[in-house]
């Protein structure tokens, strides 16, 4: 069996993720965990993102089989509140009424019409048809039918709208279109034990941003799976961020993550930087919520800095305790992958999520969404971020809510999917050939793909 982490670890001795993340106090366990399971190292054929009989059989075996993200919780926090989660020709209403979450095929029992328009959230008193006003109570139960006596047949107390299971878990809600498919818990696997120290749900959607990008679903988002572009595609990061040294960890079918850290050269980096020209230089994914910059005392490091500074701000503007989170806690890149299509991350310093699915029903067009996180203020005042739609050909920084350095990243990040696109097409191997560490993870992802493909799970 190869070792994989032997083989990091000797490639770059002392300068892993976890060599980096430890100079400033032990790490949690959860943390120093490692998993990285031999693999079949396969070429992956180009048809899985470009055929469209494939792209047919993944809605029908995987789609309508999986838990997949829908809205945050605050977008549904009181009674009447309702959100709409298209995925391909799918669309799911989710509501809350007066005893919790429910959710319903967004279609009308009469001629089929959607009952809430694709993309829309907001309140209504009650669930109602655009075209003939039929109408059914938050809860699917039906309320009225206009002149009912033309439909003989319906019984009324067997007409409710047809449910697809709905349930929450750290401030996100999930939906699944199997009436038969295992609890969300179950399908969570490990994520909830290693999220027990990592609380979103006292957080909120502060900017919302969703662009329609031109790739597959799944190569669009398999370029946040790997930082093995990192140096090529952003070569301003590397004096400050770790890429190739990152720790990649595969944990069970439905779990992966990455872990990067800030404040920290890439071992591709030719620049030799103080730890003060560090702290100055060092990218965080939402600078709003560090502020300005402070000075790296003697014996610090300006990841130490960084974190200590990010917790006193936490504490100030939001009375929460961060104490006993470490530094890599705080401040790093702690990416966590959830099948099919949803990425979060945890860390107040870099709070995201990140989610890829088809746009439609076309196999070569994807959308993305991204939610950047804050903490709920002390007064309990916010307003959850309405989303903000960018074409293919708009920038990131047009949105004003937006890091500017994030924005960037991202910018940088999709600009390149056209080119991957044709080439798929154009290719004459018809092929991909993975890393056995940096891009394990794409991998494992067709490797789960494969198993719903094939009727294994």
């Amino acid at each position: 069996m190869h070792d994989i982490q032997q083989t990091m670890r000797n490639r770059y001795p002392g300068n892993t993720w976890a060599d980096v993340a430890s100079r400033d106090g032990a790490l949690p366990e959860v943390l120093a965990r490692q998993s990285n399971p031999e693999q079949d190292l396969r070429d992956i054929g180009f048809e899985r993102y470009t055929d469209p009989d494939f792209f047919d059989l993944e809605v029908e075996r995987m789609w309508k089989r999986v838990w997949q993200f829908a809205c945050r919780v605050e977008h549904v926090a009181e009674v009447g509140d309702f959100f709409v989660y298209d995925i391909g020709r799918m669309s799911v209403l989710v509501v809350r009424n007066d005893t919790g979450l429910k959710a319903f095929y967004n279609s009308c029992l009469h001629r089929g019409t959607k009952l809430k328009a694709s993309g829309t959230c907001g309140w209504s008193a009650n669930i109602t048809c655009p075209f003939h006003n039929w109408q059914w109570n938050l809860d699917g139960s039906l309320k009225g039918i206009p002149c009912d006596f033309e439909f003989p047949q319906v019984d009324h107390a067997r007409a409710n709208l047809v449910e697809v299971q709905v349930d929450s878990w750290n401030g996100m809600v999930f939906v699944n279109f199997d009436r038969q498919a295992a609890p969300l818990v179950d399908y969570l696997e490990v994520l909830p034990e290693h999220f027990q120290n990592w609380d979103l749900s006292g957080w909120y959607v502060a900017t919302h941003v969703r662009k329609h990008l031109p790739g597959n679903w799944k190569l669009s988002m398999e370029a946040f799976m790997e930082a093995y572009h990192t140096p090529y595609v952003h070569p301003e990061m590397t004096n400050v961020v770790g890429d190739h040294n990152m720790q990649h960890d595969i944990f069970s079918d439905h779990v992966s993550r990455d872990l990067c850290a800030m404040g920290s050269p890439s071992p591709t980096s030719r620049v030799t930087m103080s730890e003060q020209e560090m702290l100055d230089s060092m990218l965080v994914g939402d600078g709003r919520m560090v502020g300005e910059r402070a000075q790296v005392p003697e014996g610090r490091t300006a990841r130490w800095v960084m974190a200590e500074q990010l917790r006193q701000r936490m504490h100030e503007a939001y009375g929460l305790d961060y104490a006993r989170h470490s530094v890599p806690e705080m401040i790093d890149s702690l990416k966590y992958h959830l099948f099919p299509n949803l990425l979060v991350y945890p860390a107040p310093g870099l709070c995201l999520v990140q989610q890829f699915r088809p746009d439609g029903h076309d196999r070569d067009k994807a959308i993305f969404d991204q939610y950047v996180l804050h903490p709920i203020p002390r007064d309990g005042d916010f307003e959850v971020a309405e989303v903000e739609i960018i074409r293919e050909d708009d920038s990131f920084s047009s949105i004003a809510s937006m890091d500017p350095f994030l924005a960037s990243v991202l910018d940088q990040d999709t600009d390149i999917m056209r080119w991957q696109r044709e080439g798929m097409y154009a290719s004459g191997k018809g092929a991909e050939t993975l890393s056995i560490y940096q891009e394990a993870r794409i991998r494992h992802l067709h490797d789960t793909l494969d198993k719903y493909l094939e009727g294994r799970k």
